[in-house]
């Protein structure tokens, strides 16, 4: 998980980049953690009142440690770094 904001230039607000493109970048960093599980992620939608809609894969559907890694990882990076997120969701496989 990241602890610096050196990977996440631009995720700041204010930056003049876009929401969903500093979420992704959020994303991003992450990302290589949650694969070395077995992992991955997928940004779905950014909702207009700041929540984060992914889709797990891999070893994550199904995983007793999901939801202790959505909120504890993956959503207190992005409100860390993207104030403007007030919280993550994850959506069913198809």
């Amino acid at each position: 998980m990241p602890t610096t904001s050196a990977g996440l230039l631009g995720a700041e607000s204010g930056t003049g980049v876009p929401l969903r493109q500093r979420v992704q970048r959020v994303l991003d960093a992450i990302r290589p953690a949650v694969q070395s599980d077995g992992g991955d992620l997928e940004l779905l939608e950014v909702t207009a009142g700041g929540v984060v809609k992914v889709r797990l894969h891999g070893a994550c559907v199904g995983c007793p440690s999901a939801s202790m890694t959505l909120k504890m990882g993956i959503e207190r990076n992005l409100r860390q770094y993207v104030p403007e997120v007030r919280g993550v969701e994850a959506v069913e496989p198809v």
